[in-house]
């Protein structure tokens, strides 16, 4: 059945209680940011904190170490060296995970494969694959054996495209079709981004009628990652984390449009507006 969003999915938001800790509110943790990319693992983890987990760490080399330490001090970080991580290593460095956001910026080199193989294996918690992470999967298709029940998929056309190994013409035209039909061929959660985004588990779908022109900017998927990561880490199941998410992500670029005009939109920009939306929806 379609449904199309509506505020009221704003009642899910996770509660806060006064008698809290970090702990109870979760930890994300995002592998990604390879050398030169350091932006993408930045804001998909700036977006979690800003939707309300209480850890975030960065699973990062040790030439981002510097980066990371100056953007955003509030995250732990995980570094190995530039050479590449090691299976045991990175099976600790997962430990203690609420949610994994999996892809961004990592690239698609030999030692990124093999970040995202063992992650896909060792991971006992729900995972966020974006980005790299997909780009890899197409290319490797054996690696979907290895890819969890339930995991979140957040592609883009031409990323969907990849993984069906079809024209982009041929998602562009059904984005809802596709997103239904792909995560109930291969038991993942699909978010199909586009104009009007579609999630689907494979039996439900909703359409998402937030967000603008604006958001079709470097990064914006980042941030939505980083979003749907941190409310899994927060404790909702990963399809009703996908949808809420994907609708506050909208409703935050049209609160940032509303000041900045879509032509001057950064995806940074989206994550400067989530506490209002969020304090609005509390």
């Amino acid at each position: 059945m379609e449904l199309t969003y509506t505020r009221y999915l704003l009642n899910a938001l996770p509660k806060r209680s006064q008698e809290s800790n970090k702990g109870t509110y979760g930890r994300v943790t995002v592998a990604g940011g390879s050398i030169g990319m350091s932006g993408a693992a930045y804001l998909a983890a700036k977006a979690a904190y800003r939707t309300g987990c209480g850890l975030a760490a960065i699973v990062c080399p040790e030439a981002n170490r510097t980066v990371y330490q100056t953007q955003l001090p509030e995250a732990v970080l995980k570094v190995y060296p530039d050479t590449g991580a090691g299976e045991e290593w990175l099976k600790d460095a997962l430990a203690g995970s609420s949610a994994i956001v999996l892809g961004p910026g990592l690239g698609q080199s030999e030692n990124a494969l093999n970040l995202v193989r063992w992650t896909l294996e060792a991971a006992s918690m729900p995972i966020v694959l974006d980005a790299d992470g997909l780009n890899l999967l197409a290319a490797h298709p054996e690696l979907w054996s290895k890819v969890p029940f339930g995991t979140v998929i957040t592609p883009h056309p031409m990323e969907m495209a990849r993984l069906l190994g079809c024209p982009v013409e041929t998602v562009t035209t059904d984005i809802p079709g596709t997103s239904l039909s792909f995560a109930a061929e291969r038991g993942v959660i699909c978010v199909l981004k586009s104009h009007r985004t579609a999630v689907s588990d494979g039996n439900r779908l909703m359409i998402n009628n937030s967000g603008n022109s604006g958001m079709a900017t470097g990064g914006s998927g980042d941030v939505l990652s980083g979003i749907i990561a941190s409310l899994i880490a927060q404790g909702m199941q990963p399809y009703n984390a996908a949808c809420l998410g994907v609708y506050l992500h909208g409703l935050a670029g049209d609160e940032a449009a509303a000041k900045l005009g879509e032509h001057a939109l950064m995806a940074s920009d989206i994550i400067d507006a989530l506490p209002a939306i969020l304090k609005a929806a509390e």
